[in-house]
């Protein structure tokens, strides 16, 4: 019973020295750092609106883009968030060159996506987030009728893909990032309807719900950021379609831009609280 009693006691000060050890040791903080890119897009336009016109205009096309990832608070190795946002501006001819279409637009797009990390280095995402366009064609030929809204608010379906690897020895990160509105709404007039009309009370009919046969649209992005060191270039391509059909009124816009731009990462961190010896870090893209 002797030798029963001190194993009992023995095992009872081991556990209460493991307890108040494992008390003592501060928790691992998650820290989540932003990934965010500052963008300059430019390149081609092909526009075909027959609201304004039958023929199918050509030109060139600038942006400016915002685009920032994060790993979500709640379970951060999981979750991940993107954030996109640009403004556009397009100058367009017919092909003959004697008349001007221009276009421009605002545009952005939420989502939350669930990751996974299938093979070393590779990230994969994907889900599902509200997505905004708000744009204006305008073409002076037309007279009493010379522009065309485009206005949509949808869901979109978001994914990625980012591969991190080495050019020689500098780290560079691959990612592709598709994205195609699943449902939603988006403005259309009738044929033949004139704004000045719109704005006397003819609102009827002109919220259209969206799906494939009559709204797709088609965002998506090459880039590779090169990691120079705290900052990044991003280069790559963006290409954009946005296809509509309603009231017998069919739209085709098509774009084509090169991309350059600075990435990095940023961690806010309050000058009254320091980094945690034992902070762990949870990328967006990076492991």
């Amino acid at each position: 019973m002797d030798c029963l009693r001190h194993r009992i006691v023995a095992f009872v000060a081991a556990l209460s020295v493991t307890v108040m050890s494992s008390a003592s040791e501060p928790e691992t903080e998650i820290l989540r750092p932003v990934t965010a890119a500052y963008t300059v897009e430019a390149g081609s336009a092909h526009i075909a609106d027959t609201y304004l016109s039958p023929i199918r205009y050509s030109g060139w096309s600038v942006g400016f883009g915002y685009g920032r990832m994060q790993a979500m608070k709640f379970s951060p190795e999981r979750w991940v968030m993107a954030l996109d946002a640009r403004i556009d501006a397009e100058r367009s001819l017919n092909r003959v060159g004697n008349a001007t279409m221009w276009y421009w637009e605002v545009e952005a797009r939420w989502a939350m996506m669930r990751r996974v990390r299938p093979l070393s280095g590779l990230t994969i995402g994907f889900g599902i987030g509200p997505g905004f366009k708000a744009g204006c064609l305008y073409s002076q030929r037309n007279g009493n009728n010379p522009a065309s809204a485009k206005v949509a608010l949808t869901v979109d379906l978001t994914a990625y893909a980012a591969w991190n690897t080495r050019l020689g020895r500098l780290p560079v990160t691959v990612c592709y990032r598709p994205s195609v509105p699943l449902t939603g709404v988006f403005f259309s007039p009738d044929y033949g309807e004139l704004y000045y009309e719109i704005y006397l009370g003819n609102h009827s009919g002109l919220a259209r719900m969206a799906w494939w046969g009559n709204y797709f649209a088609l965002d998506h992005r090459l880039t590779a950021d090169l990691h120079f060191g705290n900052t990044s270039l991003r280069i790559g391509y963006s290409g954009q379609l946005l296809s509509t059909k309603a009231s017998d009124i069919t739209s085709r816009m098509l774009r084509h831009c090169a991309v350059i731009g600075v990435s990095g990462e940023w961690l806010s961190v309050s000058p009254s609280k320091k980094i945690p010896p034992k902070a762990r870090m949870i990328h967006a893209l990076y492991e």
